[in-house]
């Protein structure tokens, strides 16, 4: 009981940050900004003006940590394998162009920019996958700062906001169809609220092929997620490998493996049965989304803009560079496979 009491002051505030962005989100015509980047920038100006009290930073690092742990479990109640069926092998394969690209590029280009492997790979799912939901998902398992998790969320958001407004007018000049632009948007813009302001600017006909195309995109989280695990895992153990008895490996992998993972593994092969009632699944991917923008609420009310200058423009360079390499790399599979 005493916990929940030092809880609850910083996750009440996250919460009622979460409220305040969604209100402003579902204010804007249309859904540029997601509420996610919303209460994010919320926090960091709160930050900037009032360093949060220690009553109110126990809740905001337990809403941060475990709340978002929670959210991403619930996440998977929204996902189903059988979408990667419907949609086909033709957009699978330009993802797996532009996943390698946004990994295999990203790590080259953190390298020659110097920045740390988490902040680098933050950028490049957050590009790769599906904006703040696949930083959101991978930042617990590697342990990333918050820091890095708001600048990640910065760069993606910056490059979505260009990619709206010029996708349309470039799909219209190229005389694209709306499939082979739907593939496109659906692939090569992050944040899903993106995606679909950028589809339904051309056609409403390439909008929803490309949500579907995002949605079989969103997949790509399970094993990326799994991945970068088992990578922080074995960092962790070189890192202690001098410590007293080896600190026991096995039961310190127990300890630090992230098994929220399981939980939203397992909600997603359920989904995919039918077994979870679609007014339920409906509910638990509204809750998911609400608790992942009280988490970053959190994350921003963490985070510093004086912190987050001392790591430059490496970090925006990146995402410009990734994110332009994802559009010209989709636009080319699309050709070599002959839907341009």
């Amino acid at each position: 009981m005493k916990n929940i009491t030092k809880i609850l002051p910083g996750f009440i505030f996250s919460l009622i940050i979460a409220g305040v962005s969604k209100y402003l989100e579902d204010l804007l015509p249309i859904h540029l900004v997601g509420a996610s980047v919303i209460a994010l920038f919320i926090g960091m100006v709160i930050n900037h003006f009032y360093q949060p009290t220690e009553l109110i930073q126990v809740g905001l690092k337990f809403t941060s940590k475990k709340i978002l742990k929670f959210a991403i479990i619930l996440l998977g109640a929204s996902l189903s394998i059988g979408t990667v069926v419907n949609i086909g092998k033709m957009s699978l394969t330009i993802m797996l162009f532009t996943l390698f690209t946004c990994f295999g590029g990203g790590y080259v280009i953190g390298k020659l920019l110097g920045l740390n492997w988490k902040l680098s790979n933050l950028i490049s799912a957050g590009t790769g996958i599906c904006g703040g939901s696949a930083i959101a998902a991978i930042s617990p398992v590697i342990d990333a700062k918050d820091s890095d998790i708001a600048y990640a969320m910065s760069a993606t958001f910056i490059f979505d906001m260009v990619m709206i407004i010029l996708f349309p007018i470039i799909g219209k000049w190229m005389g694209l169809s709306d499939i082979a632009y739907g593939l496109w948007a659906g692939t090569a813009v992050n944040d899903t609220s993106s995606v679909v302001a950028a589809g339904y600017a051309f056609s409403e006909a390439a909008g929803d092929f490309a949500t579907m195309v995002k949605l079989t995109r969103t997949l790509s989280i399970i094993p990326v997620v799994i991945i970068f695990a088992v990578i922080n895992m074995r960092l962790k153990q070189k890192e202690n490998v001098n410590a007293e008895a080896s600190v026991k490996t096995k039961s310190y992998v127990l300890t630090i493996f992230p098994w929220f993972i399981f939980g939203f593994i397992g909600l997603a092969i359920i989904n995919s049965f039918g077994i979870i009632p679609s007014s339920l699944s409906n509910f638990l991917k509204e809750s998911s989304k609400f608790l992942m923008v009280a988490a970053l609420a959190s994350i921003g009310l963490n985070t510093s803009f004086r912190e987050m200058r001392k790591s430059g423009t490496s970090p925006m360079v990146h995402g410009f560079i990734v994110s332009l390499l994802v559009v010209i790399v989709a636009l080319f599979v699309e050709y070599t496979i002959g839907l341009i």
